[in-house]
């Protein structure tokens, strides 16, 4: 691992990009200790105030980590962190919850495809737990809205993709924040929960069954009914 002296008026910047190299030519590795900010200094040819802007812009990203007294590491549940960015864009796009809608249900109907193949028996026992309360929550649109999302996101973690879970889950927090109150008007309709409950059901059944072609199809008709009543609100 060998670092090179930097000449450019954006110091902190060439830093974040000689670390960033490093990382995709597999020099730096997850869990990785950087050098420190006085090696650093050294070896670039830089202020420690520039490396200090640097780390500081990577541990925002969540990339780095901080440890007193140990140092400064790569970290090792980074990629979750590195979407978060993703989350906060969309959450400050305006009128794009059809959009979302649209890349949801792309990417739901494969995460539930791979659920079925790679789910846990314990998986499944929390699936099944959320159906229950779900079932017994009816009303009750706080709950209802927190076991419909854990439902969903076991589905996404079941199918064993990081990647495609951690770009799931960045799609449905920026849904949240732009659907917040249109879902909470939805749950509050008893026929409404009603059909979820029977539609998250059958997704389950499926699921359990290991049948992937019927529970990529049950998924897909749960999110076109979705699609279907969040478009009517948002149209008036």
């Amino acid at each position: 691992m060998e670092f090179e002296p930097i000449k450019t008026n954006k110091v902190y910047e060439e830093v974040i990009n000689q670390i960033r190299e490093m990382i995709y030519r597999g020099e730096l590795s997850r869990g990785d200790k950087l050098p420190s900010e006085r090696e650093l200094k050294k070896e670039l040819n830089v202020s420690r105030a520039s490396i200090r802007e640097a780390f500081s812009a990577l541990e925002m990203i969540g990339l780095i980590e901080s440890r007193p007294g140990e140092g400064t590491f790569i970290k090792t549940d980074a990629d979750r962190n590195l979407l978060e960015p993703l989350s906060l864009v969309l959450m400050l796009e305006n009128d794009i919850a059809q959009e979302l809608l649209e890349l949801r249900k792309i990417l739901e109907v494969d995460c539930v495809k791979f659920a079925s193949e790679r789910i846990t028996e314990e998986e499944l026992e929390q699936l099944a737990g959320y159906l229950a309360e779900m079932e017994e929550m009816s009303g009750f649109e706080e709950e209802s809205i927190k076991l419909d999302k854990n439902f969903h996101h076991t589905i996404a973690e079941a199918g064993k993709n990081n990647v495609l879970y951690y770009v799931m889950t960045s799609i449905m927090d920026a849904m949240d924040f732009h659907i917040k109150h249109t879902r909470t008007t939805l749950v509050s309709r008893p026929e409404t929960m009603n059909q979820f409950t029977v539609q998250h059901r059958k997704i389950f059944e499926a699921v359990k069954a290991g049948d992937s072609d019927s529970a990529m199809k049950k998924m897909e008709e749960h999110l076109e009914y979705v699609e279907k009543l969040i478009s009517r609100e948002i149209e008036g």
